[in-house]
C-alpha cells in the first residue's frame, strides 16, 4: 500500500456531497484560518503561535490561511453565475482539509464579518469536518465569538468540537523576554486538550467519509 491511500467518495445525485477524493492514510490536513483582517490586527500573534503549537504534532500537515492576504469578495454571487478565481482556490484549499482552526477576535460580541463572508461562499467544503475555535479580546476571551460559530459551523454539517482555546486580555500575555503568550499551565493544558480532541474527530471522520459519501 502507498504512503497515502486515497479513496473518492461521494456522488452527484441530490443530497449527497460531491466527489473527492479523501485520504485514508497520511498526516491530517488542518486549514488554520486568520478571522481578523483589521489594521493593527493581533490576530497574526495568536495565530502563529497556534499554528506553531500544531506543527509540533508530526500527524499535521498545515495550511495557513489568512484572510486579509486571500481578499474574498463581499458580495456572494448568484447560484448561477460563475465563481470568481479567488473563491475556486481557497474551495479547493477547504475541500482538501481534514480539520479546521478558526483564529477569531471577539467584535461586539461576535466574530468578524470577514470570518461570515469566507464561510458563506462555502458549503460542502465544510461537511463531516471537526471546527474548534481560537478565541481571543482586549478584554473579553472572545467565546461569546466561539459560541456563534459553533451554531454556524453546525448548520453547514460541520462538527464543532467541544474543546476549544480562549484567551483574554492578549495584550496583557506577554513575557518579560517581548515572548507571546508567556507560560501559563491552564493555556497549555486547554491547546493540547483542542488539538488531540480535533485530531481524534479528524481521523475519525476522514475514516467515514472514505467508507460512504455525506448525506447533505
Amino acid at each position: 500500500m502507498s504512503e497515502l491511500s486515497v479513496r473518492t467518495v461521494g456522488t452527484d445525485e441530490p443530497g449527497t456531497s460531491p466527489a473527492v477524493a479523501v485520504p485514508t492514510t497520511g498526516p491530517v490536513r488542518v486549514a488554520l484560518i486568520l478571522g481578523s483582517t483589521r489594521i493593527g490586527r493581533f490576530g497574526p500573534t495568536v495565530a502563529d503561535w497556534f499554528a506553531g503549537r500544531l506543527r509540533r504534532r508530526r500527524d499535521v500537515e498545515l495550511d495557513p490561511i489568512d484572510l486579509a492576504a486571500v481578499k474574498l469578495p463581499d458580495q456572494l454571487t448568484d447560484h448561477d453565475q460563475p465563481v470568481p478565481a479567488l473563491v475556486r482556490n481557497l474551495g479547493k484549499r477547504l475541500a482538501a482539509a481534514d480539520a479546521f482552526v478558526v483564529v477569531t477576535p471577539e467584535y461586539n460580541r461576535s466574530f468578524p464579518a470577514a470570518v461570515k463572508n469566507a464561510i458563506d461562499w462555502f458549503d460542502t467544503e465544510w461537511a463531516a469536518k471537526p471546527v474548534t475555535v481560537v478565541s481571543y479580546g482586549r478584554d473579553s476571551d472572545g467565546s461569546q465569538a466561539a459560541a456563534q460559530l459553533r451554531q454556524v459551523f453546525g448548520e453547514l454539517n460541520a462538527v464543532p468540537i467541544r474543546r476549544t482555546v480562549a484567551i483574554a486580555k492578549v495584550w496583557q500575555r506577554f513575557a518579560a523576554d517581548g515572548s507571546w503568550p508567556r507560560r501559563d499551565a491552564e493555556l497549555d493544558e486547554s491547546v493540547n486538550g483542542a488539538v488531540d480532541q480535533l485530531l481524534w474527530w479528524a481521523h475519525a471522520l476522514r475514516d467515514a467519509r472514505a467508507r460512504a459519501p455525506f448525506v447533505l
